[in-house]
C-alpha cells in the first residue's frame, strides 16, 4: 500500500542516478516523529488496521494473482497430489489466500493477521472452508504462532508486503518466531518494499519514525529494505539465503507526464 496523502510523485531520472539522486531528497528530511507520539503509534498499532479495514472493507488490495508465478513453490506438484501446509503472514482480507486456494489443491493454509476485523472478513468470506485453510489473529511481534500451530508443521511461510509494517526493533523476534512453526529446510517467501522506493521518497517531512521506517497518515507503518539488512536479519535466525534482491519496475503516470520507479525486495530463505 502507498503512503496516503502524499506529495506528487518523483520524476524518474536515469537508472545510473536513481541512487544518488534518492540519497540526497532523503538526506534533507531530518525531522522525527516526537517519542510520545512514537510510543503512542507502537500502543495503536492493531487499533489502527482495524480502523482501516473499517474504511475501506475488502475493496482496497487487488487479489494477488501473481505469486506463484514469482514462486515456484506455490505451484501445484503436478504429480501425485502432496500435501503441504503454508502460513501467510498478515492475510488481510483473502487476497493471497482465495486465489492460491483455487490453483492448488495441494495446500492447506494457516492466515493470520494483527487486524481483527481483516481476519472476521476472511472468515465470512464464502470460500472460507476449514478443511483447507485456518485464519487467526495474531501479533507475531508478542504471540507465540505456537500457540495456533504445531511446532516445526509447515513447508511454507509467505511474507508479502508485511515485515514493512513491522517496527525495526521487533523483526528479529518476529522472525525467530516463523522458525519455531517452520520444518526443517522450511522455505519462507518474501517481498516488500525496497530501499529509494518512490514510495518512500514521497513521504512528508514530520511522518519518519526511524532510519527507513515512516509511518502513514492513517497510522500505519512502512519500512523499506536494503538486501543487505534483510540478509542479516535472517543469517542470524539461522536461515540460508536462497534469493534475494530487488525488483525494479517503471510505473508511468501519462497523464501527468511523470513516471516513478517502484523498488520492492523478493528473497526466499531456507531454514537450516
Amino acid at each position: 500500500m502507498d503512503p496516503n496523502g502524499q506529495s506528487p510523485a518523483v520524476p524518474r531520472g536515469t537508472t545510473a542516478n536513481r541512487e544518488a539522486r534518492a540519497k540526497e531528497i532523503l538526506s534533507k528530511d531530518t525531522k522525527k516523529v516526537p517519542e510520545f507520539q512514537y510510543q503512542k503509534l507502537m500502543n495503536e498499532t492493531a487499533r489502527n488496521w482495524d480502523l482501516f479495514y473499517k474504511r475501506n472493507t475488502t475493496n482496497f488490495f487487488k487479489d494477488r494473482h501473481w505469486t506463484d508465478r514469482e514462486f515456484p513453490e506455490l505451484r501445484p506438484s503436478g504429480g501425485e497430489k502432496s500435501s503441504k501446509k503454508l502460513l501467510e503472514l498478515g492475510c488481510g482480507v483473502g487476497n493471497f489466500l482465495y486465489p492460491l486456494l483455487d490453483i492448488n489443491q495441494e495446500l492447506f493454509i494457516y492466515a493470520c493477521d494483527l487486524s481483527t476485523r481483516a481476519v472476521d472478513f476472511v472468515k465470512a468470506d464464502p470460500k472460507y472452508a476449514e478443511g483447507r485453510c485456518k485464519a487467526f489473529v495474531c501479533d507475531i511481534t508478542k504471540s507465540p504462532l505456537t500457540d495456533s500451530i504445531p511446532a516445526e508443521s509447515l513447508d511454507l511461510i509467505s511474507a508479502l508486503f508485511v515485515l514493512s509494517a513491522v517496527p525495526p526493533a521487533n523483526m528479529s523476534a518476529s522472525i525467530e518466531n516463523l522458525k519455531t512453526v517452520l520444518k526443517p529446510g522450511g522455505i519462507v517467501l518474501f517481498r516488500d518494499y525496497g530501499l529509494y522506493d518512490a514510495a518512500q521518497l514521497r513521504f512528508k517531512p514530520g511522518s519518519k519514525m526511524d532510519e527507513n521506517f515512516y509511518v502513514r497518515q492513517d497510522g500505519t507503518f512502512s519500512y523499506f529494505f536494503s538486501t543487505e539488512r534483510l540478509e542479516e536479519l535472517f543469517k542470524v535466525a539461522g536461515f540460508e539465503v536462497l534469493e534475494n534482491q530487488y525488483v525494479v519496475k517503471t510505473v508511468v503516470n501519462r497523464k501527468r507526464d511523470l513516471s516513478m520507479e517502484r523498488v520492492f525486495v523478493q528473497a526466499r530463505f531456507r531454514k537450516m
